[in-house]
């Protein structure tokens, strides 16, 4: 039996494991753990290594196994745990995608409001092109995970004659991304707010992501004259962002609250 907790931001649900039980298992133990009508489910699991000079570091897992380099909310989550079960009100958590500073704003246990740094987007406008779709105008964004962002103003945020969950898909697992990319349709609905969806590398169709919240704000500043701080809107709810210029670090501040903890049979 293997001990979790069970966390979410806006949605986007995590499980919490301690790095050791493992056991060189994350991929395997991903696809079971994660999957919704046979185990616990899950959007992924960030594994925590506790290292033996205190430092703090996580490995993130998707539902379908993959690796990837960080994700924002599951980050917040996972400080928010170490809120509850420790009393840690601040702490630096280091991810494939750098170190991420997370700072307790409000605390009603089981609810937490924290504020992230989300170090600095780099937003790189781009043309793709699909096959029988064409020119696809939008931006290639790094905030220590890959994203392409495009811009919609659809109300159901569709694009080139299709949803967003099919064209999402499509260039997520385009060969243009040998290592896929998260992709995310915004939609400006003023120079102080963005509502977006997100297709997320390596679960799909997602109601809330921290780094794509990132992104989406951050190509909105840059390539929209969006206001430098954002209330950006998902299915899952709203988050705030602050990127004071472009060569600063980004600001994100959002929810996260501890569902569950439990012990769940990983044979």
């Amino acid at each position: 039996m293997i001990p979790f907790v069970k966390a979410h931001a806006c949605g986007n649900d995590f499980l919490i494991i301690e790095e050791p039980l493992a056991q060189r298992r994350h991929a395997d133990l991903a696809r079971k753990l994660c999957a919704r009508n046979t185990s616990v489910g899950a959007d992924g699991i960030e594994f925590l290594d506790r290292k033996p000079n205190g430092e703090f570091f996580l490995r993130l897992f998707n539902a379908d196994g993959s690796e990837a380099e960080l994700s924002g909310n599951g980050t917040r989550c996972v400080a928010a745990w170490l809120a509850s079960s420790e009393g840690i009100q601040n702490v630096a958590l280091g991810t494939h995608g750098g170190v991420r500073t997370c700072q307790v704003i409000e605390a009603a246990d089981p609810y937490f409001l924290i504020e992230s740094e989300m170090g600095i987007p780099r937003v790189m406008p781009r043309t793709i092109v699909l096959p029988e779709i064409g020119n696809v105008d939008g931006a290639m964004v790094n905030v220590g995970n890959p994203h392409f962002v495009l811009f919609v103003d659809t109300d159901d945020f569709s694009a080139h004659g299709k949803s967003w969950q099919d064209l999402g898909a499509r260039i997520s697992t385009s060969p243009l991304f040998p290592h896929g990319t998260n992709v995310e349709f915004v939609r400006v609905i003023s120079p102080e707010e963005i509502a977006f969806r997100i297709y997320e590398r390596g679960c799909g169709p997602t109601t809330s992501s921290g780094t794509g919240t990132c992104a989406s704000s951050s190509a909105a500043m840059a390539l929209r004259e969006a206001s430098r701080s954002l209330t950006a809107i998902a299915e899952g709810g709203a988050q705030r962002t602050v990127w004071p210029a472009n060569d600063a670090v980004m600001r994100l501040t959002g929810p996260a609250e501890i569902i569950c903890r439990g012990e769940v049979a990983a044979l």
